[in-house]
């Protein structure tokens, strides 16, 4: 089966209308000596996002460092009649399963504690399959992908509600919520892998099968 490739057709990443490379010798579809723009939205055309491995390396290794500081850091301090207490978001997701509040528990747990760690071992996983040329599950493998960019967005969750409780609960001296770094490392951390799922071309997946093939 002739791939879009191998026809010259480029989907444009940005509005993802469908264009054909000149038939000039000058153009090519791997690394595009010649750069030729969508006809829909004049954004540059790439047949592979340049350099995808090396990015999704780098934004994904800085995330693996700062994910660490954003479960070991306290993530808010809770003033309440000048005691002060600071919570990570496990020992956070703790204190509302002791409070009774194990749905809220749950949800944060989820947003904040599984879906980081999926993101990061699925990206991790999608990039040695890569590098190590395996044909396993190709398939299976760019949906795992797709899952992992639509769900990336909801790790937001809890620092939303860090932000609602900084802003609501403000008492002066009787009572008052304050972010800490750790809330400040998990942004970051969340933000670094929606960039590297961004960056990362799941049509290298299939590459890699068409080049065994050959």
């Amino acid at each position: 089966m002739k791939t879009a490739r191998e026809s010259k057709l480029i989907s444009c990443h940005l509005c993802h209308t469908l264009s054909r490379l000149p038939q000039d010798t000058g153009y090519t579809v791997t690394k595009g000596d010649k750069k030729i723009k969508c006809s829909c939205c004049q954004s540059i055309l790439h047949s592979r996002y340049p350099d995808s491995i090396s990015r999704t390396w780098a934004l994904l290794i800085a995330a693996f460092i700062l994910y660490i500081p954003a479960n070991t850091l306290p993530i808010m301090s809770v003033n309440y009649w000048g005691e002060i207490q600071s919570d990570t978001i496990l020992s956070g997701v703790m204190h509302l399963l002791h409070e009774g509040m194990w749905p809220l528990a749950l949800l944060i747990f989820i947003a904040s504690i599984f879906i980081p760690i999926f993101k990061l071992a699925t990206l991790f996983l999608l990039l040695i399959s890569i590098q190590l040329k395996l044909v396993y599950r190709p398939k299976d493998r760019t949906t795992l992908y797709r899952i992992t960019e639509f769900i990336g967005r909801w790790s937001m969750v809890d620092v939303f509600v860090i932000a609602l409780l900084v802003a609501l609960v403000q008492f002066g001296s009787t009572a008052s919520i304050r972010p800490e770094l750790g809330a400040l490392s998990f942004a970051s951390v969340v933000i670094l892998t929606m960039f590297a799922a961004h960056t990362f071309d799941p049509r290298l997946i299939w590459d890699v099968i068409n080049t065994n093939e050959k």
